[in-house]
């Protein structure tokens, strides 16, 4: 049996990231061959399956897991999807919150990932900040900084509380933003940046195109995930966000198609 060498820690994720990526990639894995590519014993494997089926991301079977791709145009609801990726989502975004500089006006689309990001703000002063996000929203104006403005598009509501469709669009194509920052439900070598919702996909566009810099926040569990419907390319991106469980294959290849890659060290940040 192979020895246990780093079950815990940033190795658990990196493991965990290996494993869903070789899922993705081949459609299953299997228990064994496993072990002999990663070196840790049959029951570390099995935890690891474990961790990833708990997160929906695989699904168990005798000897292994198959990957849990869902349908490209499944959106899960904002409850749902701010469980998963804690540690990782609170990384990320103090990591991006570095990039936001007194006194700019900047965007931030929708989602839990961008939710987290808009509340490590709080230090920034002076923003003007526009989003098609009530959540976002919300927790801006909770922060009570007289000095900043926020800017809410109109829109119709998503499962994932995002204000899409023609009202959003129309509002986004007459402003200018230092930088946006935008959350993806998938990113994939080929496909780029993709949404399940279509209606989405059109007002992040148009999000994207109000900015100067784009910048994209993703953690590991989005990457080879596919939606229905391209965002943006990856050379668009001038800088990604994400987290130290993406596998060294992914970092390489966003590294060739992106402006800058910044990955975020989640033991570092759950011990600051």
């Amino acid at each position: 049996m192979a020895s246990d060498n780093g079950s815990g820690g940033v190795l658990a994720r990196q493991r965990q990231a290996v494993i869903l990526e070789e899922a993705r990639r081949s459609g299953a894995v299997r228990v064994s061959e496993l072990v002999a590519r990663l070196g840790v014993s049959d029951m570390t494997i099995r935890r690891d399956l474990d961790v990833l089926a708990s997160q929906g991301l695989v699904e168990k079977v005798y000897g292994g897991a198959t990957a849990n791709l869902g349908k490209s145009t499944d959106e899960p609801g904002f409850e749902a999807k701010s469980e998963q990726q804690q540690a990782q989502k609170e990384a990320i975004a103090a990591l991006a919150a570095g990039l936001v500089r007194p006194g700019t006006a900047i965007g931030i689309s929708a989602g839990t990932t961008t939710w987290t990001f808009a509340r490590a703000l709080d230090s920034v002063p002076g923003l003007t900040i526009v989003t098609n996000s009530v959540r976002v929203a919300d927790v801006l104006r909770e922060a009570g900084q007289p000095e900043r403005t926020v800017v809410l598009t109109g829109g119709v509501r998503t499962p994932s509380d995002a204000l899409v469709g023609g009202v959003a669009v129309a509002s986004l194509r007459r402003l200018h933003l230092d930088q946006v920052f935008l959350g993806v439900h998938g990113m994939a070598d080929g496909p780029g940046f993709t949404t399940p919702n279509l209606d989405e996909s059109e007002t992040n566009r148009a999000l994207v195109e109000a900015g100067r810099r784009f910048v994209v926040l993703a953690d590991h569990t989005k990457w080879g995930v596919v939606g229905i419907s391209t965002i943006a390319d990856l050379e668009e991106a001038d800088v990604v966000v994400t987290d130290d469980g993406l596998p060294a294959a992914a970092r390489e290849t966003l590294a060739e198609h992106v402006g800058e890659l910044m990955v975020a060290d989640v033991n570092e940040a759950e011990e600051s």
